[in-house]
């Protein structure tokens, strides 16, 4: 047994609700681009992945390296535009809060896996004082992306946590994939980008559909066991 315990946090349809946000500036992106839109479905699938990797798969077949690196850059710009609008709004979920405060009173240390860049997590912090409850972040910027393991890898390596001692929480396949990659136990979420059905077949060892179970689960956790 130990007393060390690591929550590794994925970000978008898990903490805050972008949903709305990422798919309309998807569909805007690929309009400027001159393209037929993808729909919410095709865009919820690419959530998690680094955006040059989402934008690949949403991209025409017959794209090119270059074009795919248009199509990305023409995204941040239009995020960047989006968050400058008096209707921007990307809200915590219900519970999101309590349950960071709750695993910080009870001694977890926390970790930050995600898809966003830095210049992204920077502008989640503006939006959310959440960045204390962080000790290590691990993003798009750092290295190999979703479903690597290699930010919960790096989160673990960070914090000094073993596989047995930690925990991947994610809406999507592509966080159960990188957990279980990982060696780690994984707690899939059902209210983001990522059906139920979808990250039980990923093999997620949890799923849970609002945050009262989640933060229970996570108390109940034990390491090691």
């Amino acid at each position: 047994m130990t007393d060390l315990r690591l929550a590794i946090w994925d970000v978008d349809g898990t903490l805050i609700d972008s949903r709305e946000t990422i798919h309309g500036v998807m569909v805007e992106t690929f309009k400027i681009a001159g393209l037929t839109p993808p729909e919410y479905d095709a865009t919820r699938r690419i959530v998690g992945l680094s955006l040059h990797d989402g934008c690949g798969q949403l991209a025409p077949p017959d794209f090119s390296a270059e074009q795919i690196d248009h199509l990305v850059n023409t995204y941040r710009d239009t995020y960047v535009r989006a968050r400058g609008r008096p209707d921007y709004a990307q809200p915590l979920y219900d519970g999101a809060m309590e349950t960071l405060e709750t695993l910080r009173e009870e001694g977890w240390l926390m970790a930050m896996a995600t898809g966003k860049s830095r210049r992204g997590i920077e502008g989640l912090f503006g939006l959310h004082k959440l960045d204390h409850f962080f000790d290590t972040i691990w993003c798009a910027d750092d290295g190999p992306g979703k479903p690597h393991p290699f930010m919960v890898e790096k989160a673990m390596y960070a914090l000094g946590a073993q596989p047995q001692e930690s925990l991947m929480i994610g809406d999507a396949i592509h966080d159960i994939a990188m957990g279980r990659a990982a060696g780690v136990r994984t707690l899939g979420v059902s209210w983001g980008f990522g059906a139920a059905h979808e990250l039980e077949e990923a093999g997620a060892h949890e799923v849970h559909h609002d945050f009262t179970t989640l933060r229970a689960s996570l108390l109940a956790f034990e390491p090691g066991v």
